[in-house]
């Protein structure tokens, strides 16, 4: 099956959504994503129902367990069967989050990487396995966190762009994950973002969090999308250009209608930034 292509906004493909997206999906989707340890080996009715889905629209693998700054061995059965759910669905690209998940068993969370060079020649080198047995380009995405690595000998900018650049892979870039990690953390949000590298980001994701304090915020994709990070959305696109962007929600999920809002505000905001390029190359 051959890859439809990616662009525009987009949303996670939830099985509790299936009905109303059977029914009509709405103009402001463009294409869908999934975590692919959900769907590899499902068959039946929601098996028939990917399908009918993953043949008129574009879709991403966004894994949640691949662990790739683990301790354990890659899992390379679980690399094998995703390439082969990919390209049974013509699904071409495939996330994962820089980040941790398993020792000895799967911790069912996703926990920071020490920001080391130990640690960026780990990473790179399991990236670089994953994308000779996907027989892709990945792209990584930059995690939450909340408690500062003891250990490290650089800061959260620094070693995501030494990981892309050690690996050869792109970067998904989280926005809200970035506000998040700016408040935890204390940094300005505008010039992390524009001090990733242009040319590996190939993705986006806009989520919600949860106000733990002033200065504690939980990323938990269980809100509606706030202000400021609407604003850091829309900076970043002035600044690396636009890239297919998804909201991502997966608590206190709202009927699709209302979830349809927030797409509907990211393709709002993308297609400013196009009419802005259209103009400027025009003039």
């Amino acid at each position: 099956m051959s890859p439809l292509r990616l662009a525009g906004a987009g949303l996670g493909f939830r099985r509790e959504l299936i009905p109303a997206l059977k029914t009509r999906v709405p103009d402001a989707i463009d294409f869908f994503e999934l975590a692919p340890e959900n769907w590899i080996d499902m068959g039946g009715v929601y098996g028939r129902d990917l399908r009918g889905f993953t043949e008129r629209y574009p879709f991403v693998c966004h894994g949640l367990s691949l662990s790739l700054g683990g301790p354990s061995p890659l899992d390379e059965l679980l690399l094998t069967k995703t390439r082969q759910f990919m390209d049974a669905h013509g699904i071409q690209l495939f996330t994962e989050h820089l980040s941790y998940c398993s020792d000895d068993g799967h911790l069912y969370d996703l926990l920071p990487i020490p920001f080391t060079e130990e640690a960026v020649k780990h990473v790179a080198r399991r990236i670089r396995r994953a994308q000779d047995i996907l027989e892709r380009r990945i792209a990584i995405e930059n995690a939450s966190y909340y408690t500062p690595s003891p250990v490290a000998d650089m800061d959260e900018l620094a070693f995501i762009c030494a990981v892309v650049d050690e690996a050869g892979c792109d970067l998904h870039l989280d926005v809200n994950n970035v506000y998040v990690n700016s408040v935890n953390h204390r940094y300005d949000p505008l010039e992390f973002i524009r001090a990733l590298p242009t040319e590996r980001i190939v993705y986006m994701h806009m989520a919600g969090h949860y106000v733990e304090a002033a200065d504690l915020l939980v990323d938990t994709h269980g809100a509606d999308v706030i202000d400021p990070v609407w604003a850091l959305l829309d900076a970043s696109y002035r600044i690396h250009g636009v890239a297919p962007t998804l909201l991502e929600r997966d608590f206190n999920i709202p009927p699709l209608d209302e979830l349809v809002r927030e797409v509907a505000h990211i393709a709002r905001i993308q297609a400013k930034h196009h009419r802005h390029e259209q103009a400027s190359g025009a003039s």
